[in-house]
């Protein structure tokens, strides 16, 4: 462009001259010299630049991504995405509840922190959630541990193994080597060592390593069937640790070759002095705000063009509709079940059902119907001694609440209720705490849900009869639980390989929608869909960051 006071220049690119005829130069010549000012300045440098504005505008509509659920999975996504570079993508989370965190959910009873939803890390050296909650500050003293937490002195030590009756089980003859088999066999089932003893269920493989164990033992004093009766009652008891462990309703249903394939990372398991949740706190405090938009519940999903089209209600209020242009699905395997069967979104959908339109192809619904997805549940409970020793023996300290371990004994007649005989334990969540812990999974876990506080509290009361009848005699004052199974928005706990399921399976939960090599529009993430790590949060933080760096991929 000329400076003011002096006459403009012109020049026009030699490709210009090539395609114009000579005479149509000579009249664009002729006009300019009668008005130099009737046209700009045309220069190779001014058309590059236009070229690079219109690049600009075209790049300005950032590709939208609207993430469903805003638990560990989609907030991890979330935050790859966001790190990236803010100006790449248009991201929001909607979260169908009031919260975010998912099955993350710390709370406090009776003077503790615990968490009612995940509770562990499994595996401290190179687990991302765990340098998360480092890097959170939840591993310090204080002031994230100023309450006392669950399993913040370890792993116990000090285990009491009773028979329903209550009689204590020898353990050094009987408990640590049940135990022991019990390990040893889960341990080989996880190194694949497992599966060419017969395959099938894992519930059949620990009973035929028992029977096997009891026929090599030698023949000596004692009742025999006194003995195996302890013995099945003690293995039963660690199936039922392994049923929480699992979410699986019946050990017969976990897959036995599977469980070859489940990695934890390396090093010691661990809890959260400040608390799970502070895991979440630190996703959601990385994203920028606003982005988080909550109760947003999905009820349908059109993907079979761009934009996918995601349709919202809130309690009967006018459905929500948003545009994106991708989607990542975090939501449970509970909810895509519920969505098999229940997939009208109208009033008489299935709770927590999402239609899909077109529906899942077929692919996608048989890995979903094939893999197991279970309930587990946490009853936590204040205990006190019914009356208290005299101080022989106890200098007048306060009783200490013990590691109990209950064995139950086929037809042994008691007050306990069903759904009690399904756990493994009653457990103080740390030595001398008055804050004991019973895992539930399966029916037991539904059930308890179903009960009011009073008749819980009789349950357990019996059973504490039956086990430690003292003295002291232990009631309990109070109960705080979980409620997974029907909780709406989960339906459930974590996914298991199920007979007749694989690995395999849950690479296809994996996969994007459509199939095939053009943009993905339905991506889905969660752990559900981790092969290895399934089950645990770590699985979906990894399939969070996962599915993010597959649209980073493909805008590249």
């Amino acid at each position: 462009m000329a400076q003011p006071g002096t006459s403009p220049t012109f020049s026009l690119s030699p490709n210009v001259l090539f395609v114009c005829p000579p005479l149509l130069v000579f009249y664009a010549l002729c006009v300019l010299a009668l008005c130099p000012a009737a046209l700009p300045v045309i220069t190779p440098r001014r058309r590059s630049a236009s070229a690079r504005a219109r690049k600009r505008m075209v790049m300005a509509k950032k590709p939208r991504v609207v993430i469903v659920g805003a638990g560990v999975a989609g907030l991890a996504a979330a935050h790859r995405l966001c790190a990236a570079g803010g100006d790449r993508f248009d991201v929001t989370v909607v979260e169908a509840g009031a919260r975010a965190g998912g099955r993350v959910l710390t709370s406090e009873f009776a003077g503790h922190r615990v968490e009612m939803g995940a509770t562990w890390v499994q595996g401290v050296d190179g687990s991302p959630v765990y340098a998360l909650a480092r890097d959170a500050g939840a591993l310090g003293e204080a002031p994230a541990a100023s309450l006392p937490y669950e399993r913040m002195d370890g792993f116990p030590d000090r285990v009491l193994t009773v028979a329903e009756g209550g009689e204590v089980v020898d353990a050094d003859r009987v408990a640590r080597p049940v135990e022991a088999l019990y390990r040893g066999m889960m341990d080989a089932a996880r190194a694949g060592e497992a599966a060419a003893g017969g395959g099938g269920g894992v519930e059949e493989y620990l009973r035929r390593g028992l029977r096997a164990y009891q026929a090599a033992r030698p023949a000596g004093g004692g009742s025999k069937e006194e003995l195996e009766e302890v013995e099945e009652a003690l293995l039963a008891m660690h199936i039922n640790r392994e049923r929480t462990d699992t979410s699986a309703d019946d050990l017969g249903d976990l897959d036995l070759a599977a469980e070859g394939e489940y990695r934890d990372f390396p090093g010691e398991h661990v809890t959260i002095p400040g608390g799970y949740s502070r895991v979440v706190d630190r996703l959601v405090a990385a994203l920028p705000p606003g982005a988080v938009r909550f109760g947003l519940r999905l009820r349908r999903l059109e993907w079979g063009e761009t934009p996918v089209r995601l349709h919202f209600a809130d309690d009967g209020a006018r459905p929500a509709t948003i545009a994106a242009d991708h989607v990542i699905l975090t939501v449970s395997l509970g909810v895509l079940k519920a969505s098999l069967v229940g997939g009208n979104a109208g009033k008489d959908a299935a709770a927590g059902a999402i239609a899909f339109d077109p529906r899942l192809p077929q692919f996608k619904r048989d890995a979903v119907a094939r893999l197991g997805f279970g309930a587990v549940n946490k009853l936590f409970m204040e205990v006190e001694p019914a009356d208290t020793p005299g101080p022989e023996g106890g200098g007048g300290q306060p009783p200490e609440f013990p590691f109990l371990h209950m064995a139950f004994l086929r037809g042994h007649v008691s007050k306990i209720p069903w759904w009690m005989r399904g756990t493994e334990s009653i457990c103080p969540v740390h030595a001398g705490s008055r804050v004991a812990l019973a895992w539930f999974a399966g029916r037991e876990a539904a059930h308890l849900e179903s009960l009011a506080d009073d008749e819980v509290i009789r349950g357990v009361d019996a059973t504490l009869d039956a086990f430690l009848p003292g003295p002291p005699r232990w009631r309990v004052r109070r109960v705080k639980r979980s409620g997974w199974a029907t909780d709406p928005l989960f339906l459930g706990s974590y996914s298991y390989v199920a007979v007749g399921s694989s690995g395999e399976d849950l690479d296809r939960m994996a996969e994007p929608l459509p199939r095939g090599s053009g943009p993905p529009r339905v991506l889905f993430a969660g752990e559900a869909t981790h092969r290895t790590h399934y089950s645990t949060t770590h699985a979906a933080y990894l399939s969070g960051v996962r599915e993010a760096e597959r649209l980073l991929q493909h805008y590249r």
